[in-house]
């Protein structure tokens, strides 16, 4: 039975035992799950069903999850079943059956429909835990009494065998597993499940989700009792398929031969080789579906998990002797694969390609200058008789070159030496935290999650009137007054919560009896709670509300959301079809917009942007919002942002002949509503995500007439037209130039009498090592060069701060060179003490780096590696 019989099999079974079929949600979790970075197991796209918040579309579902779980990876290729990315065959039941219906249908889909024969399947249960205040699951032992299953096939485990947590806080249960025995060919007579042996194979979890674990580890209980199973689709094949380990599955196999052919080598010719064939094929297989579902490389979160695992695959290439660049291939292989399950894989095709070999090309230099200055350290360590690398080396490596720690680790074990990997990992932690941002707000996840608890105990759910009307006549149907704020569910709200990029909306809530300003809409899933700072008087539950959104703050934030889908459009038509939002921010003031792109946009390309929107604007197009069923949407081209949530009716903005997206947000009616576009800052967001912020309407007006006034006052300060500002500008540079070239002259001669007056006797070498105060690199090596042609025969090296970086040079004469000193070594070992890294011919080398307040240290260890070198 192929994999694809087998998805198609267990998909059907319970489709046709009232099962809804629910297609694999993407890797990037929905945005109202912020545990994980990725998709980790099947019933995470169900959270909000199980814990009450929101209504399933079915309260039996069936799926085939992609999930990704990096706890194994290094695991991966070592063992028959370890896997990074893998489907998640699954059914779910939302407080409909519970244990005993889930183990008839497990039982029922394993022996006459897989053909497992009864008698070698197994059954773990909960054994309960006293510091959970649980006992052992009799129930479900009575379950699978029921159904015939011997209490000698019975095994009773402990929270870490049989408990299934869905993250550190949400739904979780105890659980049941089905084993295979697969006899006493791959174990002994005492062997039981849970064992760490081969005899008894797991291959499906049923999870009776009945509590909820919160922050503090208390348990409570969640609205309903649910079903949640998971059953790994590649390690039911390997069984069906009577193959050793899954890389021998049917849809396995395409990519390891892939790597025998690149590579000559054979699965299963010895340990090493076998290992790697499989890591490739895994991490081949992950890289092209997080690709897909729009993650891109980079430092930070998903993006380096993805990087890690894209990298790990080329090292493997490295390792079975691929010379030339064969990520994409390996991709495009995946897609051939596995692209009639999922189509989306066929769909990014381009931007797969593009982003492996993008990664392949970058690493490749990554590589090259870390093997490179790793060989430097395991050099330097044996001169100095040390057993290990220091951790801060390794730190260095990964923080500043880009250089896995992984590979490190690898490098070193392999030259015999150590590094202490728990003050990497303390190293790790302390870079993490500089590097969190204060939008992790504690406080306002807090106050959400007091909203949220206050919203559902009210019982009823607020309808959204703010497509239609700024204003409602309606009722506030319950209170609650918490640190001077109120709390308040509308019967009908025209307040736009937060959410898709775009900020809440303001506005006041009014009464008979009182006034109030709206601070806060949370979204809470399709609900929505107001919080109020009341400015006179009170609000009170059952009185009739008048609510108004401030207006000009809703037009302005309109116009930046509509101006974001034009941006993006403009973005797509001009750099390719790679580009993706990665994030935004819409408000009132301006448009923030975060899409994956590998390089900074040039100025032709940011102006054609600019003017390609402005055009759009210009041209006054009908903007439409339209409801309609999810398949619909796609079929016409709609964009879904990954990592957003989808039911099947949606809503989709269109732009007439410009774009289409899907989107909650509120828009303006015509694109000449925007009134002006004008890009303001085109930064780095993270690695391969550039930003963009611009503004519209009246901001970008006061900006332009701002703008405008300065011009003036340039005009009259050079008493030159607006229109030759630039001509006028240009002359009174170069003048300026010209007499800094003139003094600079003077006073280069001068510094470098003064550098040649420093020289010291090295072994009969003049030595010069100084700071100076040379302004740019450039400047520098001239200097180096004037003082060492004056001294003949020597060594100089100077150093320099400037804009927060340290600058170092080096030049060595040739003669000084053939007694052992050479300029690239010097900086290099100088460059380590300042962060950064160089290099260069032996008489002439320069580098940089990014701690220029050591910059003393390392003309000092650039002064020590002279002397040694002479000595």
């Amino acid at each position: 039975m192929t994999a694809a019989e087998i998805r198609e099999r267990f998909l059907s079974f319970f489709e046709e035992r009232g099962h809804l079929r629910v297609p694999s949600a993407s890797l990037v979790p929905a945005s109202y799950d912020p545990t994980v970075l990725l998709t980790t197991a099947g019933m995470q796209p169900f959270k909000p069903y199980f814990r009450g918040e929101e209504e399933p579309p079915s309260r039996r579902l069936t799926s085939c999850q992609k999930v990704f779980r990096s706890t194994d990876i290094e695991k991966v290729g070592t063992t028959a079943r370890h896997l990074t990315f893998f489907e998640m065959l699954g059914n779910f039941s939302v407080g409909d059956y519970f244990k005993r219906g889930a183990a008839e249908y497990a039982w029922e889909l394993s022996t006459q429909f897989f053909g497992f024969d009864p008698e070698r399947v197994w059954i773990t249960v909960f054994g309960g835990d006293d510091a959970l205040g649980l006992g052992s699951d009799e129930e479900a032992v009575a379950c699978w009494r029921s159904i015939g299953v011997p209490d000698d096939r019975i095994v009773r485990l402990g929270t870490e065998d049989n408990f299934w947590w869905s993250g550190p806080t949400g739904p979780c249960g105890p659980c049941s597993e089905l084993y295979l025995d697969r006899g006493l060919d791959f174990g002994g007579e005492d062997d039981l499940p849970g064992d760490e042996t081969e005899r008894f194979l797991e291959f499906w979890n049923l999870v009776f989700m009945q509590y909820e674990v919160h922050a503090d580890g208390s348990l409570t209980d969640l609205p309903q009792l649910n079903i949640d199973t998971g059953l790994g689709l590649d390690r039911l094949a390997a069984i069906l398929q009577d193959v050793p380990s899954v890389f021998e599955t049917d849809h396995f196999q395409p990519l390891v031969r892939f790597g025998e052919e690149r590579s000559g080598h054979r699965s299963g010719s010895d340990a090493p080789t076998t290992r790697a064939l499989r890591v490739l094929a895994d991490h081949g297989r992950a890289a092209t579906f997080l690709l897909a579902d729009g993650v891109v490389p980079s430092n930070e979160d998903r993006g380096y998990i993805l990087r890690r695992i894209l990298r790990r695959a080329i090292q493997q290439g490295r390792v079975l002797g691929i010379g030339q660049s064969f990520l994409a291939d390996l991709c495009e292989v995946v897609i051939e694969t596995m692209g009639s399950a999922y189509p989306e894989l066929r769909e990014e095709r381009e931007t797969i390609a593009r982003w492996a070999a993008a990664e392949e090309e970058g690493f490749g230099r990554t590589l090259a200058q870390g093997e490179r200055l790793l060989a430097d350290l395991v050099a330097r360590a044996r001169e100095e008789g040390a057993s290990e690398v220091s951790a801060e080396d390794a730190f260095r490596l990964h923080d500043t070159y880009g250089f896995p720690f992984e590979m490190t680790k690898e490098l070193l074990d392999e030259a015999g030496l150590a590094v202490d990997e728990q003050r990497f990992a303390a190293l790790m932690e302390e870079a993490r935290k500089l590097a969190r941002t204060s939008s992790r707000d504690t406080g306002a996840d807090s106050s959400a999650e007091r909203a949220a608890g206050f919203a559902k105990a009210a019982g009823f759910q607020t309808r959204f009137v703010g497509y239609e009307s700024t204003e409602a006549d309606t009722v506030a149907r319950a209170v609650e007054r918490e640190d001077g704020n109120v709390l308040v569910k509308l019967e009908d709200s025209p307040f736009y919560p937060a959410g898709g990029g775009q900020v809440s909306d303001a506005g006041t809530v009014e009464t008979g009896s009182g006034r109030a300003r709206v601070v806060d809409v949370f979204r809470l899933g399709s609900d929505q709670a107001l919080a109020l700072e009341p400015v006179e008087g009170e609000i009170a539950a059952g009185e009739p509300v008048h609510a108004t959104v401030d207006r000009d703050t809703r037009l302005a934030t309109m116009r930046n959301h509509t101006a974001t889908h034009l941006l993006h459009a403009a973005l797509r038509e001009r750099l390719g079809a790679h580009v993706r939002q990665a994030g935004s921010y819409v408000g009132p003031d301006k448009l923030r917009f975060d899409f994956a792109h590998g390089e900074r946009l040039s100025e032709a390309e940011l102006r054609d942007v600019e003017a390609r929107v402005n055009g759009w604007v210009a041209a006054n197009r009908p903007v439409r919002a339209i409801e309609m069923g999810l398949d619909e949407a796609r079929n016409l081209g709609a964009m879904a942002l990954f990592g957003e949530k989808y039911g099947d009716w949606v809503r989709m903005v269109e732009v007439d002949e410009v774009s289409r997206e899907l989107c909650g947000g509120t828009h303006v009616a015509t694109t000449a509503e925007i009134g002006l576009f004008h890009v303001t800052a085109e930064t780095s967001s993270a690695s391969n995500v550039r930003r963009i912020e611009a503004v519209t309407g009246a901001v970008a007006a006061e900006l332009f007439e701002e703008r405008t006034a300065r011009l003036r006052e340039l005009s009259g300060l050079l008493k030159a037209p607006e229109g030759e500002l630039v001509r006028a500008v240009e002359k009174l540079t170069a003048r300026a130039r010209e007499a800094g070239r003139r003094a600079g002259v003077a006073d280069d001669a001068a510094t470098a009498e003064r550098l040649v007056a420093a020289a010291e006797d090295v072994a009969g070498v003049a030595v010069v090592v100084e700071r100076s105060e040379a302004a740019d690199t450039k400047a520098l090596l001239a200097l180096a060069d004037r003082v060492r042609q004056r001294l003949g025969d020597a060594v100089v090296v100077l150093g320099a701060a400037s804009d927060g970086r340290a600058q170092l040079v080096a030049n060595v004469a040739p003669a000084v060179v053939a007694r052992g000193v050479k300029a690239g070594e010097v900086v290099r070992a100088a460059a380590e003490v300042v962060g950064g890294g160089g290099g260069g011919r032996d008489t002439m080398a320069q580098a940089g780096g990014r701690d220029p307040a050591k910059l003393d240290e390392a003309l000092g260890t650039a002064r020590a590696t002279i002397g040694r070198s002479l000595s």
